[in-house]
């Protein structure tokens, strides 16, 4: 029987929801390209020592195009790119276009640095990516270079302009928040999200670094940085969506405004969405997971759309109720989000 079309994907060939043992629904899928990037931030990854995949572990974009055309049948309504660092994987613009061309209804976006977009960001757009979300942890160029392990703030901020100019819109920004590096700034994003109209979002210190100094007195609860914002900018809360970020618009009505994802002190994981394949192939159906699945090696053995559809099924069914960061028996992950793609 042949595989439908692109465009009728979604539609005549959409099949049953993925659905975990919660009743949860998995309708968002990230998506890693490499585990390779051209910063060494200090919270994710050493100086230097820390091994890339081969190339021939890696998913083609041919076989990376074949499975999201079986995640979006199976429901997977919004995909995002990213790495390590998704823009140093060479001809990324060609893969967004072959996967737009399989996901035509599919919100396709992009977590970057943000350092390469001065020269992507007008090739990513006319392939077809939405919009891009660029991690920035620091306003300050010694901060910035501290944290990143790199000296290249003004290329972010031009990479941010470029993705303006593009028309890969909203430009949402990724804030991790370290204790005694960068909590200082928060209401220093605050109004610079005021003065440029981009959400900036704060997210909590993780253990998922590769070197495993993670602490959790470094952690700032989400709820500290919005009562330190609050107290100079006054917030009011907007309606949950589909986002982890909780988020907040400026009480006077000025561009911008904050959201803040609480990972560690206030876990959603009983309204998690989430799926995660990495750049060899695994998926996984948490971030924190302990075990994930080979997509890889069935693709490559020439397995049928039935029976890798089977595997990704049978992952989402056994999806835990959720992460255990909070309890004594947490366990974390052998990989660090490097390796699974944030």
């Amino acid at each position: 029987m042949d595989a439908p079309t692109p465009a009728r994907a979604r539609t005549e060939g959409s099949l049953a929801p993925l659905v975990d043992g919660f009743g949860r629904v998995a309708d968002d899928l990230r998506i890693s390209v490499t585990d390779r990037c051209n910063f060494r931030c200090t919270y994710c990854m050493p100086a230097e020592g820390l091994a890339w995949l081969p190339k021939a572990e890696l998913l083609t974009f041919e076989e990376l195009t074949r499975l999201v055309r079986l995640f979006v049948r199976l429901g997977i309504r919004s995909l995002k790119i990213t790495g390590g660092e998704p823009t140093v994987r060479a001809d990324l613009p060609v893969l967004v276009r072959m996967l737009r061309e399989v996901a035509p209804g599919t919100d396709i976006s992009m977590t970057t640095n943000g350092v390469l977009l001065d020269r992507l960001a007008e090739p990513l757009a006319e392939a077809g990516l939405d919009r891009v979300t660029v991690s920035l942890d620091s306003l300050l160029r010694h901060r910035f270079a501290e944290m990143t392990r790199r000296d290249a703030l003004e290329r972010v901020f031009a990479g941010i302009a470029a993705a303006e100019r593009a028309g890969l819109a909203p430009v949402k920004i990724n804030c991790v928040i370290v204790g005694g590096t960068n909590d200082g700034e928060v209401v220093d994003f605050a109004r610079w999200s005021r003065e440029t109209g981009h959400v900036v979002r704060f997210i909590e210190y993780m253990p998922l670094d590769a070197q495993q100094a993670w602490e959790r007195a470094k952690v700032v609860p989400s709820a500290r940085i919005v009562a330190a914002i609050d107290a100079v900018f006054p917030l009011e809360p907007l309606d949950p969506d589909a986002e982890p970020a909780r988020s907040y618009r400026f009480a006077d009505g000025a561009p911008g405004g904050i959201g803040v994802i609480a990972s560690v002190t206030e876990p959603f994981c009983d309204t998690c969405n989430r799926l995660r394949l990495t750049a060899e192939g695994q998926v996984r159906a948490c971030l924190f997971a302990l075990e994930e699945t080979d997509l890889r090696g069935p693709l490559r053995s020439g397995a049928s759309d039935e029976e890798l559809e089977a595997l990704i099924r049978d992952t989402v069914a056994r999806k835990w109720a959720g992460h255990r960061i909070n309890h004594p028996d947490f366990v974390r992950p052998e990989r660090s989000m490097s390796a699974i793609g944030g």
